[in-house]
Formats: C-alpha cells, sequence, structure tokens
C-alpha cells in the first residue's frame, strides 16, 4: 500500500517514459542476419562445441571461422526455442526476439537515464531523443547485447568520475563476457580510451576541475584498460578475438555496398532523431554557461565521428552524447529559473488521476505490443521482408548444383533452408574484401560476370526478381531457365539443361 501512497509525479514520468521505451523496442523481427544468427546457436546447442570453420557455405566450407558471436547466438536460439519457435515464418519464437530486443533496449536507456542531470521531465525527454536516434539500430541481434554493455560501461565510468563510486574492477570482468558475446567489445576500449583522452587533458589543463578523476584516476584506468585486453582473450578463440575488430573495419567493400556500415543518409526520416541529438548536443554545449569537460567532448566527438561514418554506430553515439544533452540543458534552464519541478507527493484525486494516467499508458503499450505481435502481422512482414516461397521450395527441392543467393538472402535461407549451402551470407568477417567484390561484380553486372559464374560453376541463382541480374538472365532463355515465387519478388534461376531446382 505504501508503494500506491507514494507514487509521485516524477516515478509516474520514470515509469511512463519506460513503458514508452518498451513498446516502442518491440518489432517483427525483420533483419535478414537474426536468421544466421539463429541457425549458428542450433549448431552450438545441437553439436556442444563452438565452431572453428564455415560448415553453412559452398564458398568458405572448410575456412576458418572466429564466431565472435556465439554466445548470444546460443542465447538468442535458447530465447526463440523458449517461446515455442519451430522455424516456420511469424511463430511465436518471434516473439521471444521482438522481447529480447525490447529488454536489452530499455535495459541500456534505463542506464543512460541513470546518468543524466536535470528533473525527470527534462531527463525524459532527453531520453526519449537518445532513444529514438538509436532505435535504427535495434533488431534482435547479437549487437544489442553490445548495445547494453557499451552503455553498462558508460555507467561504470561516470560512476567512477561524477560520483566518486570506483567500480571500475567489473570493466575486465564486463570486457571479458562481451568478447564471448559480440565482436562489438572494441566498443568498450574505444569508450574507455575516450575517458582516459579527456582524464589526461583534464589534469594536464583543468586540475581544479571537479569532476576531474586526476592523476591517481588516469592511473586506475590505464590500469583496468590494460587488464581488460588480456581479459578479452578468455574466449574459444583466443587472442584471434582481438583482430576480429580490425579484420572487419578492413573490409572496404562494407562502406560501399552494407547500408548500416555506409554514412546516414540525412534525407532517411529514420535518421533524423540522430541529426536532432547531435544538433541539440552542439548547441546546448554552446549555450548552455557551462565548461565543457574533456571527456565529455572526446567521447561525444568520438563517438559522432563514427556514427558520421557508419550508420550502425548512431547507437554508441547516442548512449555518450544523451547524458551531455542533459547535462548542459540543465545548466541552460537553471540559469533561467525556467525548471519545472514535479511535486514530491500527491494524494486524493491527484493520487487517483496518476495512477489512471499509468494504467492507461499500460494498456497502451500493451495493446501496441499485441498489435506488433499477432501472428498474422508477422507472418505478413516476414513475407514482405524475406523470400518465404523460393526458400520453402528450395528447401523441398534442395538444387544439385551450387547456388549463388543474394547477400540480403544469405542469413534467411541458411535458416529456412538449412540443407542448401549458400554462396554469402551476412557474416563479413568470413566473406573478405575480394570475394565480396567478385560477388558486386556478378549482382552489378560489371564485366566478367558471366564468366564468374562458369567458373564458379554455378547451377542455381535464387536473387530479387526486379534486380539487373534477374533482368539479366530473363534476356538468355537459352542459357536460365526462371521460376517465380513470393508474387514475383524473387526468382530462381537454373541452367538450362540440368534438373529443376
Amino acid at each position: 500500500m505504501s508503494f500506491i501512497r507514494n507514487l509521485t509525479i516524477e516515478r509516474l514520468t520514470v515509469a511512463i517514459l519506460f513503458l514508452l521505451l518498451f513498446a516502442m523496442a518491440v518489432r517483427i523481427p525483420t533483419d535478414t542476419d537474426t536468421w544466421w544468427h539463429l541457425r549458428a546457436g542450433e549448431l552450438i546447442v545441437e553439436s556442444g562445441a563452438v565452431p572453428h570453420e564455415d560448415t553453412f557455405s559452398h564458398t568458405r566450407a572448410g575456412h576458418a571461422w572466429v564466431d565472435h558471436s556465439w554466445g548470444a547466438q546460443v542465447l538468442l536460439y535458447g530465447v526463440y526455442r523458449a517461446f515455442g519457435g519451430d522455424e516456420q515464418i511469424g511463430d511465436s519464437g518471434n516473439i521471444g526476439l521482438a522481447l529480447y530486443t525490447a529488454a536489452l533496449a530499455t535495459g541500456g536507456m534505463a542506464l543512460v537515464y541513470r546518468m543524466c542531470d536535470g528533473t525527470a521531465y527534462l531527463r525524459a525527454f532527453v531520453v526519449v531523443l537518445g532513444a529514438a536516434a538509436a532505435a535504427v539500430f535495434w533488431s534482435p541481434r547479437p549487437q544489442m547485447l553490445s548495445f547494453f554493455l557499451a552503455a553498462l560501461i558508460l555507467y561504470v565510468l561516470h560512476r567512477f568520475k561524477r560520483e566518486r563510486v570506483d567500480r571500475l574492477w567489473a570493466i575486465p570482468l564486463i570486457m571479458a563476457v562481451w568478447a564471448n558475446l559480440h565482436g562489438g567489445f572494441a566498443i568498450g576500449f574505444l569508450l574507455l580510451l575516450g575517458t582516459l583522452a579527456g582524464e589526461t587533458l583534464t589534469a594536464l589543463l583543468n586540475p581544479d576541475d571537479a569532476d576531474a578523476a586526476g592523476w591517481r584516476g588516469v592511473r586506475r584506468l590505464l590500469v583496468v584498460t590494460g587488464v581488460s585486453i588480456p581479459a578479452v582473450a578468455i574466449n574459444p578463440y583466443g587472442l584471434k578475438m582481438l583482430a576480429v575488430p580490425f579484420e572487419t573495419v578492413g573490409i572496404g567493400v562494407l562502406q560501399d555496398f552494407i547500408q548500416e556500415w555506409a554514412s546516414p543518409d540525412f534525407h532517411q526520416r529514420q535518421v533524423w532523431p540522430f541529426a536532432l541529438l547531435l544538433l541539440g548536443t552542439l548547441a546546448a554545449l554552446g549555450v548552455s554557461g557551462r565548461r565543457a569537460g574533456w571527456t565529455d567532448l572526446a567521447l561525444v566527438c568520438g563517438t559522432a565521428l563514427m556514427a558520421l561514418m557508419a550508420g550502425r554506430n548512431i547507437a554508441v553515439f547516442a548512449l555518450a552524447a544523451t547524458p551531455v544533452l542533459s547535462r548542459h540543458a540543465n545548466a541552460w534552464l537553471d540559469a533561467r529559473g525556467w525548471q519545472i519541478r514535479p511535486l514530491r507527493r500527491v494524494s486524493g484525486a491527484r493520487l487517483a488521476l496518476n495512477w489512471a494516467l499509468l494504467l492507461l499508458v499500460l494498456l497502451g503499450a500493451l495493446a501496441k505490443t499485441v498489435a506488433a505481435l499477432n501472428a498474422p502481422a508477422m507472418r505478413q512482414a516476414q513475407a514482405e521482408a524475406f523470400p518465404v516461397e523460393l526458400a520453402a521450395h528450395l528447401r523441398a527441392n534442395p538444387p544439385a548444383g551450387r547456388l549463388f543467393n543474394s547477400y540480403n538472402w544469405g542469413g534467411y535461407l541458411l535458416f529456412a533452408a538449412p540443407h542448401v549451402p549458400v554462396y554469402v551470407d551476412g557474416r563479413t568477417d568470413l566473406y573478405d574484401d575480394e570475394f565480396l567484390r567478385r560477388y558486386l561484380s556478378v549482382v552489378l553486372i560489371r564485366d566478367g560476370w558471366d564468366a564468374a559464374l562458369d567458373e564458379q560453376a554455378i547451377e542455381t541463382i535464387a536473387i530479387e526478381g526486379h534486380s539487373v541480374l534477374a533482368q539479366m538472365l530473363r534476356e538468355r532463355p537459352e542459357q536460365w531457365r526462371e521460376q517465380t515465387f513470393d508474387g514475383g519478388r524473387s526468382a530462381l534461376f537454373s541452367r538450362a539443361g540440368t534438373a529443376d531446382a
């Protein structure tokens, strides 16, 4: 009863905020990479071993593969199966995947909220803006664990610097766990290095800063960063894991071909919250009257550069920038006496109204979640996103020869037609730059594209029905026979004279 009586406006604001954030983060799984992660998780669970070489493709079969997301894949597969997933389109396992995404997204933003300054209203506003920017990244993939763990690292660093609570000893443990979940552990090192650079500059240039960690703090950060490096090597692949981020970033074709690795396109509406967060943070830093700390500048500028170079880093920027925006927006409002502070105690009619509002938002969030995750809606969304009929055909009629497939479909085909080795899928760290450029030469009909298909003994091609490659193959009916699926959105071509695919 005491909790019911003590429902303050601030608590109500926080409860509404996170109910809305959770509902916003619940979404139907339509990311093709989700499915090869599930397939890998299934392999690990059934074999009881982490893979060290590729068994999913015919182009890289037997090649060494550092599966840096193995732990997250087991978790994803476990969640999928726990909710009744049975490898069918729109099955109940998708509910588990959607809740996995929402839980990690909400947990990450809860840590951001705790790092923010100001009243509940201001903190809620900036957290919503940060979440809207980061949401472009949210999907049921191992990257969600990187999102949460990056927020956790920032929170530990925040408490060390601003609250004088030293929990830095936890960072090497977090990094060791992170290295067994996703290759995004490199983000943790970038956050450590940004904080280390900022605190070093503060100790040199502004030693009287009230929030400065000082030279003792710099030494602590150095030790923790140094210990975290060997901690990352505690994984099934040992020191090889340390090279994964460098090898992935070194694949030049990623920025040329894969949207999440390219610079953000500000003509797309889903990127506008990032632009607002970036411009809002810069404006707040300029007008607040509060001196910007070197650590804040290092983290904001560093993550902003990362986000401008690759859209997938927008979420990291949101984690770093949102608390900074809150601090400087709060200072600007304080200087003008414009703060609106919620009542600490409410009773009677106001208390009843607060509970009614909370229950209304709760019901709305539940309604939105149920509407998004009902079976018909999931089946329709996934049927529009994936080559469902084509995959079912391949599963029932595995082609006798080698398959060439769209990169965007490789992950889904691995899951939906598991006995058909793919040509390529979303494991960009396995398919090197040279291989991916050869793939692009075929789908973009560059010189020698047809010879490349002949040299690789490709007998069957699964490709988007509207693609340039499909149009070119249709012009060669004496060489290629076409079958269409999914309302013409997907096409399957087989060489004339071969058995039907």
